[in-house]
């Protein structure tokens, strides 16, 4: 009684332990999916939203810029169809003196006064004479102006606009600042021939104006080539080949260890990148979303805890209650049915399961029985089939002939063999023997059967080392051999071998009879092979044996194809037999 009392009090305590642990998990869990799910989601909504203002502002941005190009695009058609200076461009080399190139120079700055922004024009006829505004302010590559090489994008351009940096490379202010050039070729309106270049510089100090109207100091306006124009030059060091890109591009930078949003993009078709670096604020968080998971997160503990109570008061101690009772059905030492009080019908299914289950066991405890006795039967009557007064007879006959025809040695010998089959043979009562001893009373079998059929019989043995010591079931293999003598070897009437060989394979021995007997009909297998029990008395004496001794290995290793059996009429018969393998 104290034990099932410490049983019991052990059991509530593991239980109730594992629940408390279980809730516990859960509510931890909870906390854990809510805390997380928090983080992704606010980390989330915050990129989603800063993402979607550097995108309008990037939009924006480089709508105003494109709107700026095109308004100086414009602005320089209108130099090109100046009078003044078509008649540059249309003069004869010779004829162009200073004060030709000043008119030019003039009517181009009548233009530019209704704009600003535009740091300098330079055009350049195609013998290079080539006039300018604000020119001192530059220093110019003459060595580059007079090859072709910085010509060719605008020739290709064929009188479209070609925008470019710094004068496409031919000339850079003094004072180090870069320019947005807008270089196009010049037509004659008449001839439709090519009479120069125009070449506008747009100062950086538009790009500096825009960002400043619009409050921007978040933004860095370059070269497509990395060259800074306007805006956050600190930002710099952030630019790379994957902004030249009219897909505007985002990625996380890390700025006096802050997390912050870097985009960029290029400018429509333009070489000018705009870059933009934004911080993660507050503005993207969904405050509502958040709330309304805590509020669940509370509702699914208190829940959870609901549960757990629940669980213990209708579950718990019910099931404790039958373990106790199943408990003391085991100190009594009977498989007695147990009837206990339970709530719930599915709990009531447990009781009648475990009564059910009481109930097969004691079937199976009386079957198991039962074919125990079977299989001492089984093996009485191959003891009883082995012991036959008529090899007793033989055996005795044959001494007998010995001691007449040969003397007392040969006698003392042949008795010697008989008497260790039989010691061997009887095993000391054992079920299961070495295959080595096995073997051995094969040996002595067949020594005294040489002893009458020497002349006809040969043995042969190929046991695997590594199989000498595994158990088999006692008295397998004589029976084998026995038929093979008198209703293979024998019956053939001419001189045959048996032949008895071991391997292990996969965990199992392999065992194999060959005789080079007369043989089996496939008929006659099939027979011995898918014969039921209940029909076993209708074998014959030739089949009993080796039925019998199939029927015991099945017993021994509890599988049905334990057993294969190959022969051919009037050539071999070869019975091998598969056991798990055991020391």
């Amino acid at each position: 009684m104290k034990h099932i009392l410490n049983r019991k009090k052990i059991q509530q305590n593991t239980l109730s332990f594992s629940l408390k642990r279980l809730i516990f998990g859960i509510v931890l869990v909870a906390a854990i999916v809510f805390v997380c799910s928090t983080y992704i989601i606010t980390r989330q909504e915050q990129k989603d939203y800063a993402i979607r203002d550097s995108e309008n502002v990037l939009k924006t941005l480089s709508s105003n810029i494109s709107s700026d190009i095109q308004k100086y695009t414009s602005l320089s058609r209108l130099i090109m169809i100046d009078d003044r200076v078509l008649t540059f461009l249309r003069a004869k080399m010779l004829s162009v003196d200073i004060s030709m190139i000043n008119d030019a120079r003039y009517g181009v700055m009548d233009i530019l006064n209704v704009t600003e922004g535009v740091d300098s024009v330079m055009i350049f006829r195609e013998d290079l004479i080539m006039l300018a505004t604000n020119r001192f302010t530059y220093q110019y590559d003459y060595g580059l102006m007079n090859s072709e090489e910085w010509k060719g994008d605008i020739y290709e351009g064929l009188g479209r606009v070609v925008v470019s940096l710094n004068s496409n490379g031919i000339a850079t202010k003094q004072d180090g600042r870069p320019v947005v050039t807008i270089g196009r070729a010049i037509y004659d309106i008449d001839t439709q021939k090519r009479t120069g270049i125009l070449m506008m510089n747009i100062s950086s100090l538009v790009f500096e104006r825009m960002l400043a109207s619009l409050s921007y100091d978040n933004i860095c306006i370059m070269g497509s080539d990395g060259t800074f124009l306007a805006g956050n030059k600190s930002y710099v060091n952030f630019f790379d080949n994957k902004f030249v890109s009219t897909s505007i591009r985002h990625e996380d930078v890390f700025i006096d260890g802050e997390r912050e949003l870097l985009s960029g993009r290029l400018v429509s078709d333009l070489p000018i990148v705009i870059l933009r670096v934004s911080p993660y604020g507050t503005e993207g968080i969904p405050f509502r979303m958040l709330y309304i998971l805590l509020f669940l997160m509370i509702v699914f503990i208190i829940l959870a805890f609901f549960v757990g109570t629940f669980i213990r008061k209708t579950i718990t101690d019910p099931i404790f209650e039958l373990s106790n009772s199943m408990e003391t059905n085991r100190q009594s030492g009977e498989l007695k049915k147990i009837n206990v009080e339970v709530p719930y019908s599915e709990l009531d299914m447990l009781q009648g399961d475990y009564n059910g289950m009481i109930d097969h066991v004691n079937d199976l405890i009386d079957k198991l029985m039962e074919k125990e006795k079977t299989l001492q039967r089984a093996e009485m009557r191959v003891l009883q089939e082995q012991i036959k007064p008529h090899f007793l007879y033989n055996s005795i006959e044959t001494i007998g002939f010995m001691a007449m025809d040969a003397g007392a040695g040969n006698v003392h010998d042949a008795l010697e063999t008989l008497g260790s089959f039989y010691r061997n043979f009887l095993s000391k009562g054992d079920r299961a023997i070495p295959l080595s001893r096995e073997v051995w009373i094969v040996k002595d079998y067949l020594s005294l059967q040489k002893l009458r059929y020497g002349d006809i019989l040969d043995d042969e043995y190929d046991i695997a080392e590594n199989t000498q010591e595994v158990m088999v079931p006692k008295l397998i293999l004589q029976p084998l051999v026995e038929n093979s003598i008198y209703h293979g070897i024998r019956l053939k009437g001419e001189r045959g071998k048996i032949k008895i060989s071991s391997r292990l394979q996969d965990g199992n021995l392999h065992i194999i009879v060959h005789d080079t007997g007369i043989g089996m009909r496939q008929e006659k297998i099939d027979q011995i092979l898918s014969l039921d029990r209940k029909d076993k008395n209708d074998l014959d004496t030739e089949s009993f044996g080796l039925w019998g001794t199939i029927e015991r290995i099945r017993y021994y290793t509890g599988k049905e194809d334990v057993v294969s059996i190959k022969s051919e009429i009037g050539e071999y018969t070869e019975i091998e037999f598969v056991i798990p393998a055991t020391s």
